[in-house]
Formats: C-alpha cells, structure tokens, sequence
C-alpha cells in the first residue's frame, strides 16, 4: 500500500479543519477527495506531501517520492520548458548528482513525451496554453519516478475538451507509473474518469466513501445534494481551506 492515513486531525483558530479521517489507498489506484469549498480537500493535500503537519494521526507512505501537481501549474516563467521539467534533478541534494547533463535532457525528453508535447523543451511557459502548461506540470512531477501523486484540481480553469485531455493523461500516468494518486476535484467529469474510488468529505469528516458509479447513484444525503449541485441538503457552504 502506498498511503494509509490513521485517524488525522488538523486545527486552525480551534475549529478542526480535519477531524478523524482515515483511509488507504492502493498502489496503481486512484482516490478522488470531492466536496465542497471549505470541506477539507485540499488541506489533506497538504498533510500528505508535508506542507502542513497534522496535530495528530498518522500518515505511512510507500518509500520513494511523493509529487504534487499544483492547481495552477505553478511553473518557473523564467525558465523554459526543459529547466523546469528537470528543475528538482538540478536542485535536490540526493538527486543532484546522478546524472549527466545529456542523462536529464533524455529523461526531459522521455516525460515530455508521456505527457503528448514532444519537442517543446525550449519553449517557456507563457508561450503555452493552459491545458499544455497542466501538462508541463505533470512531466515535471513524474520526472522522480514517485511512488505517489497527488493533484490539487488538476482541470480548474479548463475548457471542457483540456479538462478530457488532462483526465486522460492523470489515467495514462497512473498506468504508466503503477503510482499511488490522490485527486482533490470538484468536478464530475474528473471522478468519473479518473478515480477508482471516491471519498467525500464535509465540515472536516468523510460523509461517503465509494465508488463512482455509487455515488452517482445519490445513495444518501450527501451525495444526491453533490451530484444534483442542489443547495438543499445537509451541507452548507463555508470558505475554502
């Protein structure tokens, strides 16, 4: 098993934000974290990947690395193409001196073309669509080979057809990677396409836990008031953690 959360708590002002959550998720499996604004998604994000430590519970990952692909890319705009793809091959102690100047451009070369945008290594961000700046961003990602990868909102601000193109490459890179993968979303299109399994969360609690095909049969409260986007029902909006 790549990820198994215990029972994780996580504060802010004394209103936990996360309270007793757990569950696991399977190498080769992706877990899709849904709710509303505020709910906690992202937060867990955070925990998993260490930008937030949890006041208590117990997080266990596989050896290797865990990679985040941020909400809005998140690229260097000084750097081009290949540069940032390699940025954590230059930069990480570990990693620093593994390679050869022509071993990371092949790698480059390799992750670039996973993620459909051969030949594009010189070219820098602002030069590119937002889908294919998503796409960067992946390559950039799996360029450590890590055994986890999580997705905060891998298809916000994207036209419908980018949204399907970047959904399909979050199967892709899972089947290519056999990685563990998280994806934080909103979006039915994003679980139905991408997650094995769903878990949903609300004020900081999972309130469902399925798969997709389930939850979008509206077996309770939750997840009819989710699927039908109704603002009847036991949820209530609350600002974004």
């Amino acid at each position: 098993m790549s990820i198994e959360v215990k029972n994780l708590i996580k504060t802010f002002d004394e209103k936990h934000v996360i309270d007793n959550v757990s569950f696991k998720v399977e190498d080769g499996e992706t877990l899709a974290i849904v709710g509303f604004s505020g709910s906690g998604k992202s937060t867990i994000l955070k925990l998993i990947c260490g930008l937030l430590t949890p006041d208590s519970g117990e997080i266990i990952t596989s050896d290797g690395d865990i990679a985040m692909v941020f909400q809005y890319s998140a690229l260097f705009d000084s750097l081009n193409v290949a540069d940032n793809i390699a940025f954590a091959l230059h930069e990480r102690k570990e990693l620093r001196n593994k390679y050869t100047e022509k071993e990371i451009k092949d790698i480059v070369a390799e992750k670039l073309e996973l993620v459909g945008l051969k030949g594009i290594e010189n070219k820098f961000p602002s030069e590119l669509s937002g889908g294919m700046q998503k796409r960067v961003s992946f390559a950039r990602a799996i360029v450590t080979e890590p055994k986890t990868i999580l997705y905060d909102e891998p298809t916000a601000g994207l036209d419908p057809i980018s949204s399907t193109l970047i959904e399909d490459y979050i199967v892709r890179l899972k089947d290519e990677t056999h990685a563990a993968s998280v994806v934080v979303t909103h979006q039915m299109s994003t679980i139905k396409r991408t997650a094995n399994r769903v878990i949903m969360l609300y004020d900081g609690k999972i309130v469902y836990e399925g798969t997709p095909d389930d939850m979008l049969m509206q077996t309770n409260e939750y997840t009819k008031q989710f699927v039908t986007a109704s603002l009847e029902g036991p949820m209530h909006m609350i600002s974004e953690n």
